[in-house]
């Protein structure tokens, strides 16, 4: 039986997509389209065999969107019709306490996934509208769902409870929900399988860093506790995220400084974490400022790290036993200056960077940790795109 899935992330403005053999990980195709509804038109990005394939198409909405795809193959390759099809794989951010794990998309499923968009207005509705221009495209093949916050559904009430009035939290579905779970859940078994073990027998802390960025522990391949909470919004220092902070600094600012919900909503989303503290929002213009002796880079930087030590030594105290830290995307795999600061004194935990090792570049997953470190510490590349094709295969039956 073919493994071959078309994966699908289909976000607000833009639309992903990948045709990935599930048995061997390999990607036959991979493509972008940009800028959907855009009033300037919009890009797609077809990239086969190494050759990436650019060209400015009309895409007034997800189904032009979509055409455009499929355009794309036929006249660039691999031919969907001959490829081997077995399923439309799905990303989608908000799965609620609904769905502990990915589904086969029905008319009902689909109703789901477009009510939990009040729990994310900003993904949830531009989900739905590819699953279903989708649906209409590929009417033949099953379509299944898989779900950013479904790897965290695990987590026992104690984790992800918060402390308001249980009431209204029921009312309004107000809990921790956490997100980047297909990431957590590829790189949690591939760094077991770096140990030598199985996933239901390590302890693991997990760094998702990338512009958004959480933290996840991991017993025994489950998810334990999640730094994101009801929103990407918890947690983390980020890119432009301010992560935890104290609720009544909304309050605050509501009261003295005149703004409104939607106003507090944009500084905290889109104008704090890194970019706030330091005007610069990618990590290797912030790390190269700070070396430079830029003051506010600097701070910005320890802030980051600082965050993440503290995130390190809670997760050690809920897991009770950690065999390794692992760092994954974009900034976890790829900043030696961020890993390090992570992890700065912590040897009193067992944790023992090897320097040497963590400033090698390199693509590869690896184990940056001293002989002697009781916890080891992996670099891990993420793959979610792999993880959405296999799970589902698991859904389909394959």
């Amino acid at each position: 039986m073919s493994e071959r899935v078309l994966v699908v992330n289909s976000g607000s403005s833009s639309l992903k997509y990948q045709v990935i053999d599930a048995a061997d990980g390999s990607a036959l195709a991979v493509g972008l389209v940009e800028r959907i509804g855009g009033a300037g038109g919009g890009r797609i990005t077809h990239t086969v065999d190494g050759e990436a394939h650019r060209s400015d198409v009309d895409v007034p909405d997800h189904g032009a969107a979509m055409a455009a795809m499929t355009a794309a193959f036929a006249e660039h390759g691999p031919d969907l019709d001959a490829v081997g099809l077995v399923a439309v794989g799905h990303r989608v951010v908000q799965g609620g306490a609904r769905f502990g794990h990915s589904v086969e998309i029905d008319d009902d499923a689909l109703a789901i996934i477009e009510e939990l968009s009040d729990l994310a207005p900003l993904h949830n509705p531009a989900n739905a509208a590819g699953i279903r221009v989708a649906r209409e495209q590929f009417p033949d093949l099953p379509h299944v769902a898989v779900f950013d916050t479904a790897f965290h559904l695990t987590m026992p009430e104690v984790a992800h409870t918060y402390a308001i009035d249980r009431e209204v939290a029921k009312q309004h579905r107000i809990r921790r929900y956490g997100f980047h779970g297909t990431s957590h859940a590829y790189v949690s078994r591939e760094a077991a399988r770096m140990l030598g073990k199985a996933p239901e027998d390590v302890n693991l802390i997990v760094m998702h860093l990338g512009n958004g960025a959480s933290a996840c522990a991991v017993r025994g391949g489950i998810s334990v506790d999640t730094s994101m909470g009801l929103t990407p919004l918890e947690g983390l220092v980020m890119g432009t995220r301010s992560g935890d902070i104290d609720p009544a600094v909304v309050f605050h600012l509501s009261r003295t400084a005149g703004m409104s919900t939607d106003e507090i909503d944009d500084l905290l989303n889109k104008r704090s974490g890194v970019l706030g503290l330091s005007g610069r929002q990618d990590m290797r213009d912030l790390v190269e400022a700070a070396q430079a002796g830029d003051e506010a880079a600097s701070l910005a930087l320890e802030i980051y790290c600082y965050r993440l030590r503290k995130y390190v030594g809670a997760y050690t105290a809920a897991l009770g036993r950690v065999d390794a830290i692992v760092f994954t995307a974009g900034i976890g795999e790829n900043s030696p200056e961020v890993r390090a600061g992570a992890l700065a004194g912590l040897d009193v935990l067992g944790i023992e960077l090897d320097d040497a090792a963590n400033e090698a570049r390199s693509r590869e997953a690896r184990d940056i940790a001293t002989p002697g470190s009781r916890v080891r510490v992996l670099v891990v590349p993420t793959n979610e795109e792999l993880e959405i094709a296999r799970q589902s295969i698991e859904v389909i039956g394959g």
